[in-house]
């Protein structure tokens, strides 16, 4: 909510101003009705949110809410955009990633919108042969080529600039990224790669490709393993200082090695901390490159953003749909330079041809119908975004200054302490997760046990060794699967029944409640007949607290009788007779639901 000033509008003279005061009043009477007796600013606190990193989001900001100048598009502190124009010339760049060396799938995303292309070649994607192949038909002075390559990076790059020469390219007129980004191989992999090719290949660049950059600061390693916004952040500060470094011992200028420098960011679905993070960034980013002594265009930070991996579910994946809307637009609103809008089957394999349609119409439709680039920096002016954006700001390098103090990225990594870090913040998330604090649509919300699965041809394994992969699903898939294997050995899911107590205004919320999460296990509800009749070992009672005091021992009493072995209650934990357990918004899912199973003997 914004409270506007009395700006002297003849719109609004008529109306007094509104006071932050009188809001809170109003507030501390709708608390009271809920029994909660608060004021003043307590108020406030009440309806705060609690995020990642220490930060709350409050209910209201208003203009006292400063944050630091942001300055101007373009310019210095680069908070507003890297770009003067930011994206208004043609939208951001539309860059789709392969991982097959199939030139008819790239071809079809150059002619229906794509922009530019991001190769996985190596290890996770096709042989380094095959990129001839690959860009069969491509112009390559008009599509920008990024490649991700890790330990095989001198060799593709090698290879991709061979194609130029062999094509007829100008050297000037070549765009992308060759990939190197030795850093981000190691947290992938955990094995080490010399900086020594990355070097040549960013001195080659910036003496003979004035288009192209060498090297990719790839923050996605740290958000797939757990870590939060201001964790990325800090952990792409301390990459990016790290490159810096070897850069100008290897005689580049501090200006030279800025501009061979990429940053890859996560976009979520979380919108407005997407695009706080990556106003964020460009404004550390131009921080360390002023302490280095770079000239203030040089800390213009480069963006690619990636719609994340760990929020994209596997049962239901439609949902990630939607999902990767929000998380574009929020790349799009927070400045991205070049988006990856990933399919929406990624995390199952190979994207089917549909999938890859959705995933660049995406941003399409963003930039061509809902005109999202015209205005430079929609979300400058904000205060909300204003205020997270410094508070992230902050969060971010004070775990970039820890980095430093440990003796940087590398040491950090290879002793382990930074996935320790990651971890922490993971386990957190982890127990969100599994209470529904932080639901997942489809997954452990509104999940759809009779929706046919998705299925899709494998993709090449990714590299792996270093740190893990996590993603939101994996504790409730966990449980799915427990239960398909049910469904293949036996015909059946494992059963509930929820035994309705009274009307059904009495019943129906709970009962809706307690079929939505067992069904977040895989265990199919039952609510017609009789428990004889439904094929359950187990029976939740579903009704009102007034109700189960009249009738909930006794139920229960029967339900045991008629030979359940345990038996729930939908609703806050009481002393009934014959009630085992207790379920209710905020208890853990994951444990009920994992123990429910382990008693039905499904394994």
């Amino acid at each position: 909510m914004t409270v506007l000033p009395n700006d002297g509008l003849s719109l609004a003279a008529e109306f007094p101003a509104a006071t932050q005061e009188q809001w809170q009043h109003l507030v501390e009477g709708v608390l009271r009705k809920s029994g909660r007796e608060v004021s003043g600013g307590a108020a406030e606190d009440a309806l705060a949110t609690a995020l990642e990193d220490g930060l709350r989001t409050r209910p209201l900001y208003t203009a006292l809410d400063t944050a630091p100048e942001t300055g101007f598009p373009g310019f210095s502190p680069f908070v507003r955009g890297s770009r003067p124009e930011g994206n208004t010339a043609g939208g951001w760049d539309v860059r789709q990633r392969h991982a097959t060396a199939s030139g008819d799938l790239v071809l079809a995303d150059l002619e229906n919108g794509v922009t530019s292309l991001w190769l996985v070649v190596g290890e996770g994607g096709f042989p380094v042969s095959a990129l001839g192949q690959a860009l069969e038909g491509v112009y390559l002075d008009l599509a920008p080529i990024v490649l991700e390559a890790g330990r095989n990076t001198e060799s593709a790059a090698g290879e991709l600039l061979r194609l130029y020469e062999e094509r007829g390219v100008a050297r000037d007129a070549a765009r992308g990224n060759l990939g190197a980004d030795p850093l981000g191989y190691e947290a992938r992999t955990g094995q080490r790669l010399d900086f020594g090719p990355a070097a040549g290949l960013a001195r080659r660049c910036a003496e003979e490709y004035p288009g192209l950059r060498a090297l990719t600061v790839d923050a996605l390693p740290y958000h797939e393993a757990g870590g939060s916004a201001a964790q990325e952040l800090g952990a792409s500060l301390a990459t990016g200082v790290t490159y810096l470094r070897e850069l100008t011992e290897a005689e580049l200028t501090v200006e030279q090695a800025c501009a061979q420098l990429e940053f890859r960011y996560a976009a979520t679905a979380d919108q407005f901390l997407t695009i706080a993070k990556l106003r964020a960034a460009r404004r550390l980013w131009a921080r360390v490159a002023e302490a280095s002594g770079a000239l203030d265009a040089s800390g213009a930070q480069v963006q690619h953003v990636v719609t994340s991996p760990v929020m994209m579910s596997r049962r239901d994946p439609w949902v990630n749909m939607l999902r990767t809307t929000i998380a574009t637009l929020a790349a799009g609103v927070g400045g991205a330079d070049s988006v990856t809008v990933l399919p929406f089957d990624h995390v199952l394999g190979l994207p089917d041809a549909f999938a890859r349609r959705i995933a660049r119409n995406t941003s399409t439709i963003l930039i061509e119908e809902s005109h999202l680039a015209r205005v430079i920096d929609p979300a400058g002016g904000s205060w909300y975004v204003e205020r997270l954006a410094d508070e992230l700001a902050h969060a971010g390098w004070e775990f970039f200054q820890w980095l430093e103090q440990i003796g940087g990225q590398a040491a950090a990594l290879r002793s382990g302490r930074l996935g320790e870090k990651l971890a922490e913040t993971w386990e957190a998330r982890t127990a969100k997760l599994a209470k529904r604090r932080e639901p997942i649509t489809g997954v452990s919300e509104f999940p759809h046990l009779a929706e046919k699965p998705v299925e899709r041809a494998p993709a090449p394994e990714p590299p792996s060794g270093g740190l893990p992969r996590v993603r939101r699903d994996e504790a409730y898939e966990a449980l799915r699967a427990r239960s398909d294997a049910h469904l293949a050995a036996t015909g059946t899911r494992p059963r509930i029944f929820l035994a309705a107590l009274g009307p059904a205004a009495a019943h129906t919320a709970r009962l809706t409640f307690a079929a939505n999460l067992f069904q977040a296990g895989g265990i199919e509800p039952v609510t017609e007949g009789t428990f004889e009749e439904s094929g359950a070992t187990e029976a939740c009672l579903c009704s009102s607290d007034a109700l189960y005091e009249e009738q909930a021992a006794d139920t229960a009493q029967s339900l045991k009788t008629a030979g359940a072995r345990h038996v729930f209650l939908a609703g806050r934990p009481g002393q009934y007779t014959d009630v085992d357990d207790h379920i209710f918004a905020g208890c853990d899912a994951v444990a009920v639901l994992s123990a429910t199973l382990d008693r039905m003997g499904v394994s």
